[in-house]
């Protein structure tokens, strides 16, 4: 058996059944028969092989005056594009491009199947199939009924165009019909971009009442598009939604707008623009801009966009090298923020902002190690012209102050291992700024500032491992800075918030900005312990503070480093393989009072997944927070099924005893259909906004085009 399929093979490849060219075509049999010069005749497990397609028959017949094949079943044709074809008989061309099967079955790229009565194929591009049943769906024997499936007269594939044409199309749902649709164009599902109507999505809120989004994708080339979404709702809201996007040979583009009318503003044109880029520019320069614009302030969070309440729009040039980083851009702040059932006053906002910064490292050089110079500028400007701190924002700066600073900063650093493991280093820096305020009764005219920094620090990492097969590592970490006392009194206000943990323990400053510079002598400490199992487990555990030798009072009690001794800083991390993670931190004051906590748990399993997070924050004036702060976020899903997932979410202020947010939602998804189900409420409430229902549907019929990925197929029983 194996010398006949052997001699049948190397027969057809020296005199192929057709020959375009270089073209050749392979033919594979248990059995071949030839009778005269032209016809051929092939039994038992028959596969020819042309242009990629692979046909496998139970018989092939092939006349070569036609140039013809006879196909007997089961018939299975496959192409290079991954498309199957099955059929029960075929009168086909020899190189499979045209013909005809009958009771054939057609499944695209592994995901829609097609079956029909007669399938016909043309000029190698079209295939016809006539009375058909098409879905995505797995059907059982037990159950031949699909979840969903679209019945039509008539199917046209065009294998270049990649795309379905149905003629006298009906939608039908667990056997029901529910809609027709005389003719009907979708995306074959290797095609992810298509001109037509994409899914529709079904959203009813309490403003705005039931409505539908039908968005409309046009494809304008092979690099722009164009999306326009109707919204229509029945509290006679109307909104038009274009997205364009456009990608260059350096970049891309992307351009969002709408315009909305609605009984929320009865008689008043509401919308918003967002214009966003990214290119990239000769020697190694990147550019990105973003801009936002909306009308009134209430418009992003009534639609659903944004809970932005400091709208910015920036452009920005920047290059980033192994020893290098420069920056440039300028951002422009709008705020719609509510304070007190007044909008936040624009005019008094630093609302226009440039920036320049070059950052350069070197290491080696006379001193070793590694240095570093940063030239840094900065300037902001606010549209009221007064100079004096008014009522309007009572925050003790004057209205219409504007900034203008230059900075230079310069530091080193070298590290030294030595004795039983001791790792050393000296580092410091030095700063020199000069200020120009304009508008400012209190700080008018030119100040400059010198400030530097130095420390010495002592690490003394210890490793060892215990009798289960435990590693540890202990590392007590000494660290000593001088820094003057009596630098020039500038006003702070790109440093007012300061955070407190880990990260800037052993830093020379811990203020965000440049305006504060952390003065005094002071010595930090910490210790820090770490234990990794060999079961995959891991957990980490730190603790340092802060002493100074007087108190320079820079910091605010809520931020831990106020006094003479800052509060202590307690942080532990556990880590687990099966995808379990919790990170907690706090700050205790010196009576061992709680000033700061925070923790945060992730668990990522197969079946279910958490999410969720506290915050406890003491109340402080100066940081614009004249009440504690205490809040409870988390997000959950549960898959209930192989198909079916609940999602619940959530903010609570445990301060006020009252939610901000909660949503609870369920997805279906399967081989075939991907349904999503919300519901959410927003509490907040101000004298723009107020509290708001949203209920939203999705649905998707998988297997057109590019879309969501499929979940698990039913499973066929019986």
């Amino acid at each position: 058996m194996r010398l006949r399929r052997l001699i049948a093979t190397l027969l057809l490849t020296v005199a192929p059944l057709a020959a375009v060219g270089q073209d050749m075509a392979s033919l594979q049999a248990d059995q071949v028969a030839i009778a005269g010069d032209s016809l051929l005749t092939a039994t038992g497990n028959v596969e020819v092989r042309y242009k990629g397609q692979i046909l496998r028959a139970a018989g092939v017949r092939y006349d070569r005056t036609r140039d013809h094949l006879t196909i007997e079943g089961p018939i299975t044709v496959t192409d290079p594009a991954g498309h199957v074809i099955t059929a029960a008989r075929a009168e086909l061309s020899a190189d499979l491009s045209e013909g005809l099967l009958t009771s054939a079955r057609f499944v695209l790229n592994r995901q829609m199947q097609i079956a029909a009565r007669q399938m016909f194929r043309t000029q190698g591009r079209y295939t016809q199939l006539t009375d058909t049943v098409a879905s995505s769906c797995q059907v059982c024997t037990i159950d031949p009924v699909p979840l969903w499936e679209i019945r039509a007269d008539k199917v046209v594939h065009d294998q270049v165009a990649r795309q379905l044409w149905f003629s006298g199309a009906q939608l039908r749902v667990a056997g029901l019909p529910v809609a027709y649709v005389p003719q009907l164009r979708m995306p074959d599902p290797t095609l992810n971009r298509a001109t037509g109507v994409l899914a529709p999505t079904f959203r009813t809120t309490t403003d705005l009442g039931t409505g539908i989004e039908l968005p409309y994708f046009i494809a304008l080339g092979p690099s722009r598009d164009l999306t326009v979404s109707p919204f229509l709702s029945t509290k006679d809201g109307r909104t038009l939604k274009l997205r364009y996007r456009e990608a260059f040979t350096s970049g891309s583009i992307e351009i969002t707008a709408a315009s909305s009318r609605d009984s929320i503003l009865p008689g008043q044109a509401r919308g918003y623009v967002v214009a966003e880029g990214d290119f990239r520019l000769p020697d190694g320069f990147q550019l990105r801009f973003s801009g936002t614009v909306v009308q009134d302030e209430a418009y992003l969070l009534d639609y659903g966009i944004s809970d932005e309440d400091r709208i910015e729009s920036s452009v920005e040039v920047s290059r980033t090298r192994r020893n290098e980083y420069v920056q440039g851009r300028i951002v422009n702040y709008r705020s719609i923020r509510d304070i007190g059932g007044q909008l936040e006053s624009n005019a008094t906002l630093p609302t226009l902002i440039g920036d320049f910064t070059l950052h350069r490292r070197f290491s080696g050089g006379p001193l070793g190690g590694e240095a570093g110079l940063r030239v840094q500028a900065h300037s902001h400007y606010r549209s009221s012209d007064s100079e004096f701190d008014s009522d309007i924002d009572p925050d003790d700066i004057a209205d219409g102050r504007d900034v203008s600073r230059l900075s230079v900063r310069a530091d080193w650093r070298r590290n030294w291992i030595f004795g039983p493991g001791l790792v050393g280093s000296v580092f410091g820096e030095g700063t020199a700024d000069i200020y120009s305020f304009r508008q400012d009764a209190e700080y008018a005219g030119t100040v400059t500032r010198l400030h530097g920094a130095a420390a010495a620090e002592l690490r003394w990492p210890w490793t060892g491992s215990t009798a289960d097969g435990a590693a540890h590592v202990i590392e007590p970490v000494a660290q000593v800075v001088v820094a003057p006392s009596d630098t020039s009194d500038i006003p702070n206000e790109d440093s007012a918030l300061v955070e407190f943990d880990e990260g800037n323990l052993f830093s020379l400053g811990r203020f965000s900005g440049s305006d504060g510079r952390e003065e005094g002598r002071r010595m930090n400490l910490g210790l820090s312990w770490t234990r990794f199992d060999p079961a995959g487990w891991s957990l980490a555990m730190a603790a340092g503070r802060v002493y100074r030798m007087a108190d320079e009072a820079q910091f605010t009690a809520a931020s831990g480093l106020d006094g003479i001794n800052s509060d202590w800083l307690l942080s532990g991390q556990v880590s687990l393989p099966q995808g379990l993670s919790a990170t907690g931190r706090a700050l205790l004051d010196p009576d061992y009072e709680l000033t700061k906590a925070e923790l945060r748990l992730d668990l990522d399993m197969q079946k279910y997944g958490l999410s969720t997070s506290y915050v406890w924050l003491q109340a402080d004036t100066s940081e614009n927070r004249p009440v504690d702060t205490q809040e409870l976020f988390f997000d959950g899903r549960y898959a209930l099924t192989p198909t079916w997932t609940g999602k619940l979410s959530g903010r609570y202020d445990l301060e006020a005893d009252r939610a901000n947010r909660a949503a609870i939602g369920f997805e279906f998804r399967n081989e075939c259909l991907k349904v999503d189900l919300s519901l959410s409420r927003r509490f907040t409430t101000s004298t723009s906004v107020k509290p708001t229902t949203n209920i939203g549907v999705s649905v998707d019929l998988l297997g057109f085009g590019g879309k969501a990925t499929a979940g698990p197929a039913r499973a066929c029983r019986g």
